[in-house]
């Protein structure tokens, strides 16, 4: 850490900023050597002031995702918390259906689990459904899963994990049951797959094409922005819910903070909102939403 100047910090920390959306000062200095040293020297930079330069000046092809795969945190497992998963199954998705009842898409489901990592919180969702829909499969359910990290997308897109990975949070049963044995890798099966798509998003860019959604999960996303960025995040990702969806967050997360809309409702021991249910909707947009 002694090689680091105050304009290193001060010029990695805006880059990481302005990249990824994500809040870092000069306590992260340690984060600063630890996830970018060796991208330092493999792209020839002369020092981090240098590797800011290349990455702003797109010299270097491919050089601005490395960066963005370093620092952003792909810490992730099946069924992560699980209270979130036993909500969906006992409250959430019985309620989302019986609301379709009588809509013109009644077997149309939507859910976007935004910083999705490398899959498994998708994979999840998916299990879940599946375990209350008998017959999923004949249903129109998109879960779409968005991530910053390009390798951590294309690792979502195969849908293959190592046996550390399954070995993370999936029980037994599920694995073996949704997973097809590679003999190093296990596979999600496609009847999971084709319910589940992925792509690069960065959360601060507008949400053009995304939506209306009946679930999002946006879980230890936010607490790595900086407070008028997580407003904004969340006051967005509102607009792309129905009026009557619902947003998970993390466990250690609360949103009530943010004003009136953002009362929690506790299910299973998780956390959830429906922000729309508070706001105000004309007769216009109510019967448009009806179509959803």
């Amino acid at each position: 850490m002694s090689n680091l100047t105050t304009e290193d910090i001060d010029a990695v920390c805006g880059l990481v900023d302005d990249l990824c959306g994500i809040y870092w000062d000069a306590s992260k200095a340690y984060l600063i050597e630890s996830r970018l040293s060796s991208l330092m020297r493999s792209s020839n930079a002369a020092n981090y002031l240098d590797l800011v330069r290349k990455v702003r000046a797109g010299v270097a092809p491919g050089l601005k995702e490395q960066v963005i795969d370093a620092v952003t945190t792909n810490e992730t497992l099946w069924f992560r918390d699980n209270s979130p998963f036993e909500a969906l199954r006992h409250k959430v998705i019985p309620e989302v259906i019986d609301s379709k009842t009588k809509s013109l898409s009644p077997r149309r489901l939507r859910i976007w689990s935004a910083a999705s990592s490398t899959g498994q919180e998708s994979y999840s969702i998916a299990m879940a459904l599946a375990d209350i829909i008998y017959d999923y499969q004949t249903w129109d359910i998109q879960i779409v899963g968005t991530d910053i990290s390009p390798a951590a997308v294309a690792h979502a897109q195969q849908g293959r994990y190592n046996k550390l990975e399954v070995s993370r949070g999936l029980d037994v049963a599920y694995r073996d049951k949704y997973f097809v044995d590679e003999g190093d890798h296990w596979l999600v099966r496609d009847s999971l797959r084709k319910m589940c798509t992925f792509s690069v998003r960065n959360l601060h860019q507008p949400f053009i094409g995304l939506g209306p959604f009946d679930i999002v999960f946006c879980r230890n996303v936010a607490i790595y922005f900086t407070a008028p960025d997580r407003r904004s995040l969340f006051e967005r990702m509102a607009d792309t819910l129905t009026p009557s969806g619902w947003l998970f967050v993390g466990s250690s997360e609360s949103l009530s903070d943010l004003g009136a809309r953002w009362a929690p409702q506790e299910h299973c021991r998780a956390t959830c909102y429906q922000p729309n249910l508070a706001k105000a909707y004309s007769p216009a947009r109510l019967a448009t939403a009806q179509d959803w």
